[in-house]
């Protein structure tokens, strides 16, 4: 069998939470079908491109050191199909992409690049920045995304994991055409199990056992939900770290409370923004409609939804923020009384364990052995023959 290695570099909000969650839980039955996806943690791939690209994330760069070098070991030992997948992998430098392809050895790789018309795109891309602490207006995401020197934190990171043809440049650049794939995203009010259709065909799937129940996905919210957490990152963003923010707010408050407003409108451009990113992405379709990849769907797909009714996430009433708001108090409530339930089984665990030592330390063994150790604590000769008894216990 043909080695072969369908790397998957991207791009964010595609449906690619999903996609991996699928791979991590079916590998046992895709190693039946000779195909690998190696991950002993679900953010595998998601460490190894931290070290790939040796990225700052929140300390979590220091877990990350070394898991490319790993990953690809493990791609390169493997007989059949291996794949690799994560989103931020389209910011690769021309560099860090050589050595990308290099470290995964004589394997024949097929580059994977899932995509989405900008006009989804961008809100859906401001929203994660929401989701992740940000608390920029939506005016001033736009102005920035648009602005024409892309130096910003966020301009220079949008168009790196976004702009689809710098993005093939960078990692097509050494293949073929034919070992080239794109998947894009069907447009909205598709058939819902369209997507995955889509990228099974690409990575081979087809006709394979998968469990395909949605453990893991990223949900968008609607305008007041996304309104009404942008308010909250203001603040708490200063007063909670990191690690605290992203169990409670971005968890519990985005995904698993104010992404249920189904009924909420969703966002979208207003009308210059929305002009100005179709013309863009009718461009990009011309531009790569003459490169010869292979497309799972249309490129007609990047052309993005007409112009719709725009609600301005910066000016959400009082009124429509009120029933977000008693969701997330809800269910703050709801975990803080979770919360106090074990901290209270804690507690009554802590309780029985000191019982039991005091009742341990009224039976006479105990009280015979601790004048021991008290007398040998006296002496120096006494110290070392305890440390040498501590250490060989230890080790048994």
């Amino acid at each position: 069998m043909s080695k072969r290695v369908l790397l998957h570099v991207g791009c964010p909000k595609t449906g690619t939470s999903y996609l991996q969650d699928v791979l991590f839980r079916n590998q046992k039955v895709l190693r039946e079908h000779d195909i690998l996806y190696p991950a002993d943690r679900f953010d595998a791939h998601f460490l190894a491109a931290l070290d790939l690209m040796t990225l700052p994330w929140g300390g979590l760069e220091t877990e990350a050191v070394g898991a490319w070098d790993r990953l690809a070991e493990q791609v390169r030992d493997w007989h059949g199909t291996a794949i690799v997948s994560h989103e931020i992998f389209a910011r690769a430098t021309p560099t860090q992409v050589a050595r990308a392809l290099e470290s995964l050895g004589d394997a024949e790789v097929h580059l994977v690049l899932s995509v989405r018309d900008l006009v989804r795109q961008i809100p859906a891309e401001w929203q994660e920045n929401v989701k992740h602490r940000s608390h920029i207006t939506y005016a001033a995401f736009l102005e920035t995304i648009r602005d024409p020197a892309r130096d910003s934190r966020i301009g220079s990171w949008f168009w790196a994991v976004q702009e689809i043809p710098d993005i093939l440049d960078r990692w097509g650049a050494s293949l073929p055409p034919s070992q080239v794939h794109l998947v894009t995203v069907p447009p909205s009010g598709s058939d819902r199990g369209e997507l995955w259709r889509r990228f099974s065909r690409t990575f081979g799937l087809d006709g394979l056992d998968l469990d395909l129940a949605a453990e893991r996905e990223n949900p968008s919210l609607g305008v007041p939900e996304t309104s009404l957490l942008r308010t909250i990152n203001q603040r708490v963003t200063s007063i909670i770290a990191p690690p605290d923010y992203r169990p409670l707010v971005r968890e519990l408050l985005a995904h698993q409370t104010l992404s249920r407003g189904v009924a909420s409108a969703r966002l979208g451009l207003p009308p210059d923004d929305h002009a100005w990113a179709q013309a863009l992405c009718r461009d990009w379709v011309g531009a790569m409609s003459e490169r010869g990849y292979d497309v799972s769907g249309s490129l007609d797909d990047l052309l993005g939804p007409d112009l719709g009714t725009f609600a301005d996430p910066d000016t959400v009433p009082a009124d429509e923020l009120l029933p977000p708001a008693l969701d997330t108090i809800s269910a703050l409530l709801v975990e803080g009384a979770r919360l106090r339930a074990v901290e209270e089984r804690l507690h009554e665990e802590l309780r029985e364990a000191r019982e039991e030592r005091d009742r341990a330390r009224l039976t006479p063994s105990y009280r015979v052995k601790r004048r021991i150790v008290t007398s040998l604590e006296d002496s120096a000769a006494g110290r070392g023959a305890l440390d040498v008894y501590r250490r060989a216990r230890g080790r048994a």
